[in-house]
């Protein structure tokens, strides 16, 4: 099978869904597929590997993704012999899909990642919040009638696209997680370097440090408790346009000696933090399915979340974690309490968060989806046969 990846930015940027699209292409390749990435920019970055097809783009600022209106001519040519595109960005790299493979029959399968109103909300303000979500509502609604597969990768996120006005076949298949490294013994990092002891209690954040992450609610809920608990630790491992902020914010606050900034850590060395932990924290809303709640549980530690489509679909409350039902400090904090002063409680959660997270191995996962890709382009063969689908593959052809 020929899959095409399209994606709005790729490496070296870092995301949820660049970890997605990487760790899934690599499985399928294993399994004999041929995969194929669609881009844009970052034409001289050096990829670590093959199949990536990148396509100038007009730079966003500084966000690291592009803005184009068409693929490259060399990559739409290869493009239109995929049997099958699976979208993961769907303004540009949907309309680009829309575009290119619909008139030639090619199936298109569209993974939601993202709560895109949510992120308006936080990087476009100056739009009014009805003004940007009907926009985005409307949209979504409009593309995921122009594919042929939706997938939703947690419950919540499709009750959200159903809010939408989505009336099209959207399926739940979790994002999956490469469960190896989690299932071997792992080195934890040495707390000495963080600045850490080994009697202290460590709360850990890992991924971007991003306005939509909510990190200054995570800190002021710390800073409530660092005040009462003399040996509780937070630990943010990653990077992002909000850490210079976030430091100063922690200055301001005193917290400096309690709480550390790793900075940006290769993905292979993230056991090794989580392990060093005892729980992991985060006040993110605008998550669908998230790798870092998964890969924390998965080594083990339980889990403190905002209720949210993905993160209230990973983590039982009292069970693998806490969820708070609401964005309340005071409730947060009140969990974050809990997880500080109660170890017994803490590992016996993070042991049923251990034993949770086999249902997002990337094994199931990944056969879930192929599963899928197989159904939409045995339905998307009788397409071809269309006067349309022939006349389009003629043109084709012909160069044109």
């Amino acid at each position: 099978m020929r899959i095409g990846m399209l994606v709005d930015v790729y490496k070296p940027h870092v995301s949820g869904i660049t970890t997605y699209v990487s760790i899934n292409k690599e499985r399928l390749e294993a399994q004999g597929h041929e995969v194929f990435v669609f881009t844009f920019g970052d034409l001289d970055y050096e990829d670590d590997e093959s199949n990536i097809i990148r396509s100038p783009g007009l730079a966003i600022l500084d966000t690291g993704y592009y803005l184009s209106l068409k693929y490259s001519d060399a990559a739409r040519r290869l493009l239109i012999t995929m049997d099958v595109a699976h979208v993961h960005h769907p303004f540009v790299s949907g309309t680009m899909a829309i575009r290119y493979c619909k008139a030639r029959g090619i199936p298109i399968v569209f993974t939601n990642h993202t709560r895109y109103d949510l992120y308006a909300q936080t990087y476009l303000p100056v739009l009014p919040d009805i003004v940007g979500n009907t926009a985005i509502e409307t949209y979504m609604e409009y593309f995921c009638k122009q594919v042929d597969l939706t997938i939703s990768p947690s419950p919540g996120m499709r009750d959200v696209l159903v809010k939408f006005g989505v009336t099209s076949q959207i399926d739940v298949i979790p994002n999956g997680v490469d469960l190896t490294p989690y299932r071997k013994a792992i080195e934890p990092i040495d707390r000495a370097t963080l600045g850490f002891n080994p009697y202290d209690v460590v709360l850990v954040y890992t991924g971007r440090l991003g306005p939509e992450k909510n990190l200054p609610f995570l800190i002021r809920s710390f800073g409530g408790i660092a005040q009462a608990y003399q040996n509780v630790r937070l630990l943010l491992v990653g990077d992002g346009p909000e850490r210079d902020n976030l430091e100063d914010r922690v200055q301001l606050m005193g917290l400096q000696s309690k709480v550390h900034f790793t900075g940006m850590v290769p993905h292979a060395d993230i056991p090794r933090y989580l392990v060093a932990s005892d729980a992991f924290v985060t006040a993110s809303v605008t998550e669908v399915h998230p790798f870092t709640v998964i890969e924390a549980m998965a080594s083990g530690l339980p889990v403190l979340g905002i209720a949210s489509p993905g993160v209230g679909d990973s983590i039982t409350d009292g069970e693998t974690g806490y969820i708070v039902a609401e964005e309340d400090l005071a409730a947060f904090t009140a969990k974050m309490v809990r997880l500080v002063t109660e170890p017994d409680e803490r590992r016996r959660m993070g042991e049923q968060a251990r034993q949770s997270v086999e249902r997002f191995s990337l094994d199931h996962t990944v056969k879930l989806v192929v599963e899928r890709y197989q159904s939409v382009i045995a339905q998307a063969a009788r397409r071809k046969r269309t006067l349309r689908a022939r006349y389009t593959r003629f043109l084709d052809n012909l160069g044109l």
